[in-house]
């Protein structure tokens, strides 16, 4: 039997999207499978922002259970580990895959890719990928929704977590207090923002500012800031910044590891997030949510966003689908979003329900544990 080692490559690309996954997933196969985890990450400062606790100036430290590393250009002299993980694609050292051709038992070497609805992962998960020149093979793994794919990371505490966190009034006011938000007003409806620049995010504040419901919204410090911070008149803005016209109230939140980010989605009505990572945790979170897919010049993300919006809305009354699709479609379109937010909210006690349905049915097919079990059947 091998020694249950396992080496994660992440190049990390769009700030905290790559790193996040790579960095949940480290964790989770260290400190809930016993596997030994090395993580290999070539820019430890982006690291840092996840791991407060984490040096960027170590070449070589351990936190949380794993082994982090800084991926120099020299790559060192290591035995590779028995399952190797290379994330998103991403170029092993060739001076590392020389090592893993030498050993008597070659490791097992899966390429993690990007999360995707569409139908075709299906039938490209798990596919082998032969070196050309050295006796290996690499083998694609698709995080993904249904039980043909690899699944999404899911740790095994995380939904008992959840439900603790979102009937507990008492925890969930300490909670707004400890961020410096007041307590709720009547009708308030309290939304999380997290994206990329927007062309639809003035339409989307001015919905808010004029509509009938008072709006809170909690902003962590990230790329969307200055449009946000320009509505409102003001500078770039920063943690801790108020601003308020209107029905609608911002905070501006620094910027949170990965479990305070949690707790967010857990504790806001409706969340707005980005990309791949911060879509998974709001699915876990159980709250409706409307998902601003990363843009791609070639149009490639509408498929992914088109995709992932037939599973999540597959069985629901027309009317809700509706309700959904209008508003993730203006808010990736930079439309006029107004009257796709207010109609979304209508079926916002509709949305809370099938968002527990869902999470639930998702729930039982574990990435990290599908890996882990690829592996061991591969000995």
């Amino acid at each position: 039997m091998r020694n249950e080692s396992c080496d994660i490559f992440c190049n990390v690309i769009d700030n905290y999207g790559d790193i996040g996954v790579c960095w949940r997933l480290a964790r989770q196969l260290a400190n809930e499978c016993e596997v030994n985890v090395r993580l290999w990450v070539d820019d430890l400062a982006s690291f840092q922002r996840l791991c407060p606790d984490a040096d960027a100036a170590l070449d070589m430290q351990r936190r949380r259970g794993v082994e982090v590393r800084r991926w120099p250009a020299e790559f060192p002299a290591v035995e590779p580990a028995g399952l190797v993980i290379e994330a998103f694609a991403c170029r092993l050292p060739q001076s590392y895959v020389a090592r893993m051709a030498a050993r008597e038992v070659k490791p097992v070497w899966l390429n993690l890719e990007y999360l995707s609805a569409e139908d075709w992962v299906e039938g490209c998960h798990k596919l082998p990928s032969p070196h050309p020149t050295l006796p290996l093979t690499k083998y694609f793994f698709f995080p993904g929704f249904t039980a043909r794919t690899g699944g999404l990371l899911l740790e095994r505490d995380l939904l008992a977590q959840r439900d603790v966190f979102q009937s507990d009034m008492v925890v969930q006011r300490r909670y707004w207090n400890g961020l410096g938000v007041p307590e709720r007003v009547a009708g308030e409806v309290r939304v999380s923002l997290f994206s990329y620049e927007n062309e639809a995010m003035a339409s989307l504040l001015s919905a808010w500012e004029r509509g009938e419901q008072p709006v809170t919204c909690l902003l962590p410090v990230g790329r969307s800031l200055p449009q946000v911070a320009g509505y409102f008149g003001q500078g770039e803005g920063k943690a801790g910044d108020v601003w308020q016209r209107g029905n609608l109230r911002v905070h501006v939140l620094p910027f949170v590891e990965q479990e305070r980010y949690d707790e967010l989605l857990w504790a806001c009505d409706v969340n707005f997030v980005r990309g791949e990572d911060s879509c998974v945790r709001t699915q876990w979170a159980a709250k409706p949510f409307i998902w601003h897919i990363y843009p791609q010049h070639d149009g490639v993300h509408l498929a992914k966003l088109n995709a992932l919006l037939k599973r999540y809305t597959a069985g629901l009354p027309p009317e809700t689908t509706h309700s959904i699709r209008d508003l993730w479609l203006a808010w990736n379109g930079g439309q006029d979003i107004a009257a796709a937010w207010t109609h979304f909210l209508a079926h916002h006690g509709a949305l809370v329900r099938h968002g527990k349905a869902w999470a639930g049915r998702l729930a039982g097919n574990n990435l990290a544990l599908n890996l882990l079990d690829f592996y061991r059947q591969s000995e």
